[in-house]
């Protein structure tokens, strides 16, 4: 089993890299900017990080496994970085003292991680042609 787990860490280097960086962002608290004054700005981070997150994780599968994936696959591809999300949402509702959990930001990563599948569908269509003209 651990050499399954770190085979897996070892194929998805940059996936994750972002889960690290995405649980330190959400754990830590972020300073007062001027940002914060932009209306859902909080929830586009969240679209952008979560899309991010997914597109690379389906990217770096497809690199892994050679190929389309299966829709289980599909679905494993989608659902790990949303619960991963909702473990993070009670995690600053309960571990920390100066965050707080939301609905909507859960459901704002649900939206980037849907995002995220799409946009790695099409960059592994694109990549897939690109290996093929090569030959």
């Amino acid at each position: 089993m651990l050499s399954k787990v770190t085979n897996w860490i070892k194929s998805h280097p940059a996936t994750v890299s972002l889960v690290l960086v995405i649980w330190y962002l959400s754990l830590f608290t972020p300073p007062e900017t001027q940002l914060s004054e932009i209306r859902f700005f909080d929830k586009w981070t969240h679209l952008a990080m979560y899309g991010t997150l997914t597109g690379i994780l389906w990217v770096e599968d497809w690199h892994t496994w050679h190929g389309a994936p299966s829709r289980w696959r599909v679905a494993c591809l989608y659902l790990a970085p949303v619960a991963m999300s909702g473990l993070i949402e009670l995690a600053q509702a309960y571990c920390t003292t100066d965050r707080s959990g939301d609905w909507l930001d859960l459901a704002a990563n649900a939206v980037g991680a849907l995002l995220g599948i799409g946009a790695g569908y099409l960059a592994t269509r694109w990549l897939a042609h690109q290996d093929w003209t090569r030959r």
